[in-house]
């Protein structure tokens, strides 16, 4: 689930989702010191942790822990277990041969969509996620680009789960805009990519189209509010700030060969937006 004794920063992503009930938490480690985060619509908590250690099945940060069949949290106010259903990983890594290069940033993607049982209590205040779905990524590397959009949603009326990201790469001493993208829908995997020559028509806080080959996405974004702080990496400690939208709207039009193969909406979308210099 991870790597071990690099410089830099890595950290994990655990989304639950029911309803407009939804909670992620963030375990990590940078040169700064290891840490939690936790967001949810009411907000975003930072939790210093004395040791995070990372082995081949579980992510152990303080009585935290972190394993494909769930979680337990035990954090100041927070505490509780969520279990598990099968991870749905992607097919090959999401970054493509990218992976075979240095990367400011390198993205992964543990699992599009898998069904959760049990909660955890945040205040005294029981969250239920029985039956929810969830989400699983990670991140590594040193900085998280200084311009990027981020979108990830799998509670839509039609099961369908889709990532999506556009962001402002340093590369071999130039840069570019580069894009990820994932969906997995009525049994199948979409992919678009830099890699696999993705266009991006458009990209801003309010709008994402993205066209290759035969496929053409277009995703429209209106976040609830500005967003919650969270603190990101910038050369190996997390000094940055940035600020994700938890339950945003999203509408999701996806085409094959110029027919419609869905078009959804959601309320329940989590967004990151950090805009200088991305187009």
């Amino acid at each position: 689930m991870g790597i071990s004794g690099q410089k830099g920063f890595e950290g994990w992503y655990f989304k639950h989702q029911k309803g407009d009930d939804m909670v992620a938490f963030i375990p990590g480690r940078a040169e700064s010191g290891a840490f939690v985060q936790m967001i949810s619509p009411e907000g975003a908590r930072q939790f210093h942790i004395a040791e995070l250690t990372v082995s081949r099945d579980m992510i152990r940060a303080d009585g935290c822990r972190f394993l494909r069949q769930g979680c337990r949290i035990d954090l100041p106010g927070v505490k509780g277990e969520i279990a598990y259903g099968p991870l749905t990983p992607l097919r090959s890594d999401i970054m493509g041969p990218f992976r075979f290069f240095p990367m400011e940033c390198r993205h992964g993607v543990l699992s599009m969509a898998h069904t959760l049982r049990g909660g955890v209590m945040i205040d005294g205040h029981p969250h239920s996620f029985e039956g929810g779905c969830g989400y699983a990524e990670k991140d590594s590397g040193t900085s998280f680009p200084r311009a990027y959009l981020w979108v990830q949603c799998n509670d839509f009326p039609t099961p369908c789960s889709l990532m999506a990201s556009i962001a402002h790469i340093p590369f071999c001493g130039s840069a570019f805009l580069g894009c990820i993208c994932a969906i997995l829908y009525q049994g199948r995997e979409y992919r678009l990519a830099t890699y696999k020559g993705v266009k991006v028509l458009a990209g801003d806080a309010k709008h994402l189209c993205l066209s290759q080959g035969s496929l053409q996405l277009e995703l429209e974004i209106a976040p609830c509010r500005a967003g919650h702080p969270l603190r990101a990496p910038r050369q190996g400690k997390m000094s940055d700030t940035i600020r994700e939208s938890c339950n945003a709207r999203l509408r999701a039009r996806f085409w094959k060969k110029g027919k419609l193969l869905f078009d959804m909406c959601s309320e329940h979308a989590v967004f990151e937006f950090v805009q200088p210099g991305l187009r």
